[in-house]
């Protein structure tokens, strides 16, 4: 039976994508939690990620996927909340700004520590402060910094969009050496 908000559905679309009848999808779960698909299709990774009216499913070959959307809502103690769970450079990095950028930046930082500590299997009891993200010249956020257990810093990647109004998503991957 599905154990997250809209794992039904995600197994739906992941069966119709693969071609695959949906009860003989070969998804497990590790025990962390965190879904796989096994063979014949171990070499496909997926997650998914629900908030509000929106699920976000990914799926990809030869990599370790991690999903995360967020609905940006108005955060009072916003910074308390980094400064108990950020990294310390990204804790400073908030309070360089001004509203609505210092809220901006901290859902942008959220659901991309999300979508990372998602794809490796860890998920959030690991620790936001174990990953920094900063952003490039473009603006872009980079992952700067992990600690060793996340793997190597540059290998991972992140692409992050708004993918409705007041919703930030970030997709993370890190690539696994294909057979």
């Amino acid at each position: 039976p599905p154990r997250t908000p809209g794992e039904a559905q995600a197994r739906r679309l992941l069966s119709a994508e693969l071609a695959t009848p949906e009860a003989q999808l070969p998804l497990r779960r590790d025990e962390r939690g965190r879904p796989w698909l096994h063979a014949p299709l171990a070499h496909v990774g997926t997650g998914w990620s629900h908030s509000g009216d929106y699920l976000l499913v990914a799926i990809g070959a030869h990599a370790r996927l991690g999903v995360d959307i967020e609905h940006q809502r108005a955060r009072p103690r916003l910074l308390e909340l980094a400064q108990r769970f950020f990294h310390a450079g990204e804790v400073a990095a908030l309070q360089a700004l001004a509203e609505p950028a210092r809220e901006a930046l901290f859902f942008r930082l959220w659901c991309a520590k999300e979508a990372l500590l998602k794809a490796h299997g860890h998920g959030l009891s690991f620790g936001l402060h174990r990953l920094r993200f900063g952003e490039d010249a473009a603006g872009v956020l980079q992952l700067t910094w992990c600690d060793p257990a996340l793997g190597v810093a540059a290998r991972w990647q992140v692409h992050e969009w708004v993918p409705a109004p007041d919703y930030r998503a970030a997709l993370a991957w890190y690539p696994l050496e294909s057979a």
